[in-house]
């Protein structure tokens, strides 16, 4: 299991205020993001991980959202992952969220940490995949 240390150096620019980063790990298809995840992001958030969505062989690897450098998460932004999550249930893909203190927050006061499968932190997402 590969765990990444230090500060994340290689993100595309998404928008003025987002950018994000894709690695096809062995246990998951990681996406980090970084800045605001918002209504003026979110389209271009979807259509990021779209993009990086790998052929038929990794389909069922599991798809797991670094958020823990997002600054901000609005509603639109809730709204982008709960259609991500639903598009990875229809398809049998499991679907990790991992959040900051901000986005835990917010995820948490729609009560939507459990239909999210919301991680405290990037170590305990990876770990859970490798002992499932």
């Amino acid at each position: 299991m590969r765990l990444r240390t230090g500060a994340i150096t290689e993100l595309q620019r998404l928008t003025v205020s987002l950018r994000g980063g894709f690695e096809l790990q062995d246990q998951c298809l990681l996406f980090h993001f970084t800045g605001q995840l918002d209504a003026y992001s979110e389209r271009q958030f979807r259509d990021f991980i779209a993009a990086h969505q790998p052929g038929p062989k990794q389909a069922k690897l599991p798809l797991v959202l670094d958020l823990t450098h997002i600054d901000f998460l609005d509603s639109s932004g809730l709204g982008a992952l709960v259609q991500i999550a639903k598009q990875c249930n229809d398809s049998k893909q499991r679907f990790l969220v991992v959040g900051n203190s901000r986005v835990v927050q917010t995820v948490k006061l729609v009560r939507l940490e459990s239909f999210l499968n919301l991680q405290p932190d990037l170590a305990t997402a990876l770990g859970s995949l490798a002992t499932a």
